[in-house]
């Protein structure tokens, strides 16, 4: 018996002074907290020489604030969650992340998670620096039962089917057609005009990064801003709407991600059973049998160049990427969709499916949905957008066409 002690003591000993330790760090979200803290026990419990050292990213302004403040102390994790476009961006031109495309595996895991098509839209250069964990396609709701109460039996599809209903619905300062622009912050952009943008142009991108141009500034863009300009100028959508409009009729619809499911079950459901989630507005010509791209509202997992056991850290990865059950889990602990490319096909998926339509509309657009920019100057594009071209339209300072071309040369300005 005695032997048997000393023998535990010494293999303890043993893990604790020769196993590997990883800092790994998550977004402080309490659905992904419990999610991360299940996983990283079951890899504890099994991989006593690589051990895990999870917390979440720690409490500052923004995780990007608290991630620099990391680096400039010298106290970076080794591997972290949160990290959206702009930001890994900004990471990468530091030269702090590491390529894991350097991984000889790689493709073999992003095959195998069913990822290659979407892991595409984070490339940056030649080198892929994020593994995207979720993808939320932004969607459209619609309310199904005024609209029934139209003479509608399907929402509306293109611009002109909005003007059309909105004309029959609208009352100023009562209720409206839509919410069109969704505010004023910076990051307001990605939830009206990008993914106007998106829909309208198959998932073009909007901004060319590497040659320090915006291409937004074109038939498409035109199509867009034309499209919120009528909305304001008919009066069919304001610029206060209140609290919560499209749950209480201020408006027939509105954009929303897939972390609205629960808000809407939970707070309003004598709504929810009334809800019709489809593929953001398109302008009249857009083809019938075109999948409708949309905007990914969308974070990753990087590697900080620092760490001392990059092949440990991949293994953890690995393990985690490489588990369909985890990201049926996932899906299962925060209802957003994993980043794959399966999840209307794979069998796993298919219970969890059938039993959350709403979240299965969301699913079926995973594959359409497309990230913003890799550009370190995110905020500052955006803001231009607010300042010289929503807010111009909001409030018909100008007109919507000289509004798209003073964005886009202030936007190329600041690029430059």
């Amino acid at each position: 018996m005695k032997r048997l002690i000393l023998l535990t003591l010494f293999s303890c000993l043993f893990v604790g002074l020769f196993a590997v330790e990883l800092v790994f760090w998550t977004a402080p979200n309490p659905l992904q907290e419990s999610f991360w803290k299940e996983v990283v026990a079951e890899w504890n419990e099994n991989n006593p020489d690589i051990q895990i050292k999870w917390s979440t990213i720690p409490a500052a302004g923004t995780s990007e604030e608290a991630i620099l403040t990391s680096i400039a102390s010298g106290r970076m994790p080794d591997i972290c969650t949160n990290i959206f476009s702009g930001f890994a961006a900004q990471l990468i031109e530091a030269d702090i992340l590491i390529p894991l495309n350097s991984f000889p595996d790689f493709w073999e895991l992003m095959e195998q998670r069913k990822m290659t098509s979407i892991v595409e839209n984070w490339k940056f250069g030649d080198n892929y620096y994020v593994l995207p964990i979720y993808s939320n396609p932004i969607m459209m709701w619609w309310r199904s039962d005024i609209l029934k109460e139209l003479g509608y039996d399907r929402p509306p599809r293109t611009y002109s089917e909005i003007y059309e209903i909105s004309e029959k619905y609208s009352v100023p300062y009562e209720k409206y057609g839509a919410l069109v622009v969704m505010g004023r912050n910076w990051y307001d952009r990605w939830y009206d005009f990008i993914t106007y943008y998106y829909a309208a142009s198959e998932g073009a991108p909007y901004l060319d990064v590497e040659k320090a141009r915006a291409l937004f500034n074109n038939e498409t863009g035109e199509k867009v801003v034309t499209f919120m300009d009528t909305m304001f100028r008919n009066n069919w959508t304001a610029v206060d709407l209140g609290s919560n409009p499209f749950y209480f009729g201020v408006v027939l619809g509105g954009i929303f991600g897939p972390w609205e499911i629960n808000q809407a079950r939970n707070l309003f459901p004598d709504v929810f059973d009334h809800i019709t989630i489809v593929p953001p507005p398109v302008p009249d010509d857009y083809p019938e049998d075109k999948p409708i791209y949309t905007f990914a509202d969308t974070k990753g997992l990087v590697m900080f160049a620092t760490t001392k056991h990059r092949e440990a850290a991949w293994k953890f990865i690995k393990w985690v990427y490489s588990d369909i059950e985890k990201d049926r889990k996932w899906m299962e602990f925060t209802n957003l969709p994993p980043a794959r490319e399966d999840l209307l096909t794979n069998p796993i998926f298919q219970e969890y499916m059938e039993d959350n339509p709403k979240f299965a509309a969301y699913a079926s657009h995973v594959a359409y949905a497309v990230p913003p920019a890799l550009t370190t100057k995110t905020v500052e594009v955006q803001e231009i957008l607010t300042t010289f071209l929503i807010e111009q339209i909001m409030y018909g300072k100008s007109t919507p066409l000289d509004a798209l071309k003073d964005s886009a040369t202030r936007v190329r300005r600041e690029l430059f």
